[in-house]
Order: structure tokens, then C-alpha cells, then sequence
């Protein structure tokens, strides 16, 4: 267990912080990073017994809790923001980080579109929704607060397969440039995390191997010999884009694979 910051260290002390997918993996140590860091945390997901005890055992009610957000249906974002508002009075901080894998190997030459959709929906469209609504809280408030997205290595990269994943984490860094231009003038900066593949519950479930195992199909390609990445890592690069360590960062898409793409 990491240990908890000073109060001179705390960099979030005094924010709200929403996180999508946050009842597991990046979004779940992410959350425990942001509370430990002084900010009150809304952990959103489906998966809704793991995200009310992640929640339960950061802290209290008024310091971090659970509400159920299905990111594809843009009325639930709309809904999350509201309601965090609500609780907690403001919204200084969106990670968007909430995301689903290809069900199927998905070459072009046989591309199936309804799969597509699927992973556009979340990926993509989810993405786009909790850009919006949290930027248009942070607007209205006047809040200069920072909107960090999830996306992956594969955002800047092909695939030999997998191509409707690999289009979607694209659709993500499209988005956030966009953003980042277009919300400046408001303060709000807009920046991307990419991660190489993580041993995370949902990355272990899909490709059906323990996190041991997965880590090593990762230790052949990175450049920093003797070490593996893990969730922390992402939520240390997260913490950064959202803490004022990053003021006059926007528009970056940082990437946290060990130098696997150098």
C-alpha cells in the first residue's frame, strides 16, 4: 500500500476528482492515488459491488463515492456530473477512463461492424461524452480544472490485429487535441495517458492469463531492463496531468511504456 502524502505533498488537496472505470485496475488504483492526494473522489462504473467497496475503503461518504455509469449512454455521464456536483459542490478533475477490448481478432478482411460499434461506443463516444459534460461543469463555474483520458500505445500505432481497438484509442488522441484547442481559452487543459498493456482484471480476463503472465509478453519490448509495468504507474502519470505539477501541459499525450515504442 502506497503511503499516504503529507499534507505539504498532497497535490490535489481541496479538488473533486470523477473516475471512470474505477472500480478495478488503472481507474481503482488511480482513485486511491487521487484520495491520498487530498481529493474527494467519485469512482464511476457497472461494476457495481467492486466500486462500492473500493469506494468503502478509501473512505466516507465525504470523501469518496460509488455511483453506477454506464459511460455509452451519454444521459448517465450527463447524470454522473450532476450528481457529483451535487455531492460535493464542484468538479476540478475528469479522468475518462473507462474502456472495453475487440471481442474478436477483428481483421479488416473480415471486419465485423456491429463489433465496432461496440467498442466505439464506449471507447469513443463514451470518451467524448465525459469530455463534455465535465468541461461544460468546469466552464459554467469557471473552474480551470484538468480532463485526462485513458488512452494506449495503441493510439499511435497498427496492429496485426485487433483493428476496431486500435481505431478507437486513435479517435481518443483526435479527441483530445481537439479538446485541448478548443478549451484553453477557458483554462482547462485536456491531455491523454498511454499505456502499454497492463496486467489489469480486465486485460488478465480477456487474453485469459494471470497478471505474471501477461507482464512478461510486455518485459521483451521495453527499454528499461529489470523492470514491469504496473497499475500505479499509469495512476502516477495520471496524478501528474491532473495536479498542478502539469499547469502548462495540454494537448500531451504521455506515454508510460517502459521506451517499448523507442
Amino acid at each position: 500500500m502506497a503511503q499516504s502524502p503529507s499534507s505539504i505533498t498532497k497535490k490535489l488537496e481541496g479538488k473533486v476528482a470523477i473516475i471512470t472505470g474505477g472500480a478495478s485496475g488503472i481507474g481503482e488504483a488511480t482513485a486511491r492515488l487521487f484520495a491520498n492526494h487530498g481529493a474527494k473522489v467519485v469512482i464511476a462504473d457497472i461494476q457495481d459491488e467492486k466500486g462500492q467497496n473500493v469506494a468503502e475503503s478509501i473512505g466516507s461518504s465525504n470523501t469518496c463515492s460509488y455511483i453506477h455509469c454506464d459511460v455509452s449512454d451519454e444521459e448517465q455521464v450527463k447524470k454522473l456530473v450532476a450528481s457529483t456536483i451535487q455531492i460535493y459542490g464542484q468538479l476540478d478533475i475528469m479522468f475518462s477512463n473507462a474502456g472495453v477490448f475487440s471481442k474478436s481478432h477483428q481483421l479488416i478482411l473480415e471486419f465485423e461492424f456491429t463489433e465496432l460499434e461496440r467498442i466505439l461506443a464506449t471507447n469513443v463516444r463514451g470518451t467524448a461524452a465525459c469530455v463534455k459534460h465535465a468541461a461544460k461543469a468546469m466552464v459554467e463555474r469557471g473552474v480551470k480544472g484538468s480532463i485526462v483520458c485513458t488512452a494506449s500505445f495503441a493510439a499511435t500505432t497498427g496492429g496485426e490485429g485487433w483493428t476496431d481497438y486500435y481505431m478507437s484509442k486513435h479517435a481518443i488522441l483526435g479527441l483530445m487535441r481537439c479538446a485541448s484547442k478548443q478549451l484553453g481559452q477557458h483554462g482547462i487543459r485536456v491531455n491523454t495517458v498511454s499505456p502499454f498493456l497492463v496486467a489489469t482484471p480486465l486485460a488478465c480476463n480477456y487474453f485469459q492469463k494471470d497478471a505474471e503472465e501477461l507482464e512478461k509478453i510486455h518485459q521483451p519490448h521495453t527499454s528499461l531492463k529489470g523492470s514491469v509495468l504496473k497499475v500505479h504507474h499509469v495512476a502516477d502519470a495520471a496524478l501528474f496531468l491532473a495536479s498542478d505539477d502539469s499547469a502548462f501541459i495540454t494537448g500531451h499525450n504521455l506515454i508510460v511504456d517502459g521506451g517499448s515504442a523507442v
